[in-house]
């Protein structure tokens, strides 16, 4: 009788550990989920701020699509959508391009990116040829507004050198690996001369913090297709070493 109970006893306690054991494994299989998106979020996290990239933002230019006009004294917020406007970016985080006209008709375009040598992990369409003059990492924005009567395409550049001077055109083809790929000069009528009345430029001097500002207005505007990148230079005027690009979707 003592055998048989203690048998009994035993089977029981097998019967719950058992279930204690099913239980804790349905907790687990009911955190798993859980714990791998977790997982996922806080990877995705982290290489989104270890990468760099461009976003582009298209918009009309009398403030719809959140795009204010230039003289408004602010910049469109980042966007996404379709429109005719085309572009192309392969940097984390980046956005495809929009675009209109706007009511009065005018149009505003703004395309931003970060600097990263050519071959880096993490495509970007703004390249840097010189880390020392460029290094990576620093940020370009471009933005382009036009109407009836004028065209203006302005910058801003963050986390360059300080207290030093650079010069910057509009260039006719996408940035690459080679610098020269980006073609020559974009020039409204051609020309065997450079000039900052018949091409876009964008010389700027850097302050105390790196960062530096500039535009240039006219009263045409691009080709359609024929202005594709701004080029950085070492050096101000018609010339210089070409030390970053930034592939840019202008609009004709």
């Amino acid at each position: 009788m003592t055998a048989q109970v203690d048998r009994t006893a035993g089977a029981a306690g097998t019967a719950e550990a058992a279930g204690a054991a099913e239980a804790a494994g349905a907790g687990r299989v009911a955190r798993a989920p859980g714990t791998v998106r977790r997982r996922v979020l806080v990877g995705a996290a982290a290489l989104l701020m270890l990468t760099g990239g461009a976003t582009i933002a298209h918009g009309a230019a009398d403030g719809t699509d959140g795009a204010p006009a230039p003289d408004g004294g602010g910049h469109a917020a980042h966007s996404t959508g379709t429109g005719a406007s085309t572009g192309t970016g392969t940097g984390a985080g980046e956005a495809g391009p929009v675009g209109g006209a706007s009511r009065s008709g005018g149009f505003y375009m703004r395309a931003d990116g970060v600097f990263s040598p050519p071959g880096s992990f993490v495509p970007s369409d703004a390249l840097t040829y010189d880390t020392t003059l460029v290094p990576a990492a620093a940020r370009i924005e471009i933005t382009q507004y036009a109407d009836r009567t004028s065209h203006r395409v302005g910058t801003r550049l963050r986390g360059l050198v300080p207290n030093r001077a650079y010069g910057m055109h509009v260039h006719t083809s996408p940035c690459a690996a080679d610098p020269a790929s980006a073609g020559p000069h974009y020039q409204h009528r051609a020309s065997a001369t450079a000039d900052p009345v018949n091409e876009v430029w964008l010389d700027f001097r850097t302050d105390r913090n790196g960062n530096g500002e500039a535009e240039a207005r006219h009263e045409w505007g691009f080709r359609d297709g024929g202005a594709r990148s701004v080029i950085v230079h070492d050096a101000q005027g018609g010339a210089g070493k070409r030390v970053a690009c930034f592939t840019v979707p202008f609009s004709s």
